[in-house]
């Protein structure tokens, strides 16, 4: 897990809805569970770069993938980075909310 990789995956506003619905959840989460604003393979595409640069675990069950947030690692590795960006990322979502309104 390199920094500068991490910080690139993360820099994405729907990696960030990624990580964030995972950092949320209880459970393993299918692909399919998430709603996002893009097509089927361009989120395969963003699955693929957070698993890249070592923030998910993706396994098979079946045929589902389930993901994983890999939160305790990337906190021993980066100590409250990941609890930042999420901060940052759910204040930014108020403040476009507020305007929206």
């Amino acid at each position: 897990m390199q920094l500068d990789t991490v910080l690139s995956a993360l820099s994405d506003p729907v990696r960030r809805q990624i990580v964030g619905q995972l950092a949320n959840a209880s459970i393993d989460q299918a692909c399919s569970a998430f709603q996002l604003p893009i097509s089927k393979s361009t989120s395969t595409y963003h699955f693929r770069v957070l698993r890249e640069a070592g923030l998910i675990k993706q396994r098979y069950s079946g045929t589902t993938i389930l993901n994983t947030l890999r939160a305790a690692d990337i906190e021993v590795r980066f100590p409250g980075l990941l609890r930042a960006v999420l901060q940052a990322a759910r204040s930014e979502t108020a403040v476009a909310t507020s305007e929206v309104q």
